[in-house]
């Protein structure tokens, strides 16, 4: 019974809010203190949505902006948790590399946008460049952040029972760094999500950051508002569908309960 009530306290009350937060910008609207040339009213943007949902134009780009995300994302974790774990686990390593991974995380993913532009055009490819030139480098400082932390009592215990290669791999290494890791996931799907809207106003031709973009050229501020809204919807459910992770078996130990 608690938990069903609890559940229901965490729909009631974000929902709440957003009633409240819409019945405020609706007075600010109605009483002019929001000018109506560069603020729609709440009725404006919910009809700017179902003509773009008419259209078929809002799905396609969201698919777009997806598929992009999910391309460079996938990319960088592929990649970037096995280079983490090389550089936690072999100190050398560490120091070798680390200085050049701290540069380019440093470096803003925007910053890469000319050379993105030049290197692959217009479209899908610079997107996907941008966003794993954004999640790449903290992936791999979290991961191997998180390896060089492991208390090395875990390792020596564990060899004491045996376990070597791929077993200490997959039995204590792992375990142990996941809740850092799925936390550094979380921040840099956050930053992915930013990035290909940047890049999709800049490089591309269609998806979120596009329609926000042709809106702001077609004078269109209910459109706008549309875009932000729906960026902002699928940030929260990418972050929750990530959050998801702490409830694998090997990884609740390390969140409250």
């Amino acid at each position: 019974m608690k938990k069903d009530q609890f559940t229901i306290k965490n729909v009631l009350l974000p929902l709440g809010v957003v009633v409240v937060a819409v019945i405020v910008w609706h007075f600010l609207c109605a009483f002019g203190i929001l000018p109506a040339i560069a603020v729609p009213t709440p009725l404006q943007v919910l009809t700017g949505f179902a003509e773009e949902a008419r259209r078929g134009r809002l799905f396609d780009d969201v698919i777009a902006s997806l598929f992009r995300v999910m391309i460079g994302f996938v990319l960088a974790v592929a990649l970037g948790l096995p280079l983490g774990l090389f550089m936690g686990l072999y100190a050398q390593a560490r120091v070798a590399l680390l200085p050049a991974v701290n540069f380019f995380r440093s470096l803003s993913p925007l910053a890469w946008i000319p050379f993105a532009i030049l290197w692959f055009g217009i479209g899908d490819t610079p997107a996907i460049f941008l966003i794993f030139m954004a999640a790449f480098f903290p992936i791999v400082l979290a991961a191997a952040a998180a390896v060089a932390g492991i208390p090395a009592v875990y390792f020596r215990v564990a060899r004491d029972y045996g376990f070597r290669g791929r077993e200490l791999m997959m039995q204590v290494t792992l375990p142990a760094i996941m809740p850092q890791v799925i936390t550094s996931l979380r921040v840099t799907a956050g930053v992915s999500w930013l990035v290909v809207v940047a890049a999709e106003m800049i490089a591309g031709r269609d998806g979120l950051g596009f329609l926000i973009w042709d809106a702001r050229n077609a004078l269109r501020p209910d459109l706008l508002v549309v875009g932000m809204i729906v960026i902002g919807i699928i940030g929260v459910v990418l972050d929750r569908l990530l959050v998801q992770l702490t409830r694998i078996p090997s990884v609740r130990w390390g969140y409250d309960k």
